[in-house]
């Protein structure tokens, strides 16, 4: 019971990380001003990237 709990929280992790990948630049609009979107985007796929490496690792290494 605890590992498919555990899985179903990696997934949900890798789900957010996608998330940000995908809208960063969507994201960034609501936040930012147009100076700024570029650095903040990029900034935002790095955290989603790393985000959803770590949901995978999560979810590979529970057995």
């Amino acid at each position: 019971m605890f590992q498919i709990l555990v899985k179903l929280i990696g997934l949900i992790i890798v789900f957010i990380g996608i998330v940000l990948i995908y809208d960063a630049r969507i994201i960034t609009k609501k936040f930012f001003s147009f100076g700024d979107q570029n650095d903040a985007s990029s900034g935002l796929k790095i955290l989603g990237f790393v985000i959803a490496i770590v949901g995978g690792l999560i979810i590979y290494f529970i057995q």
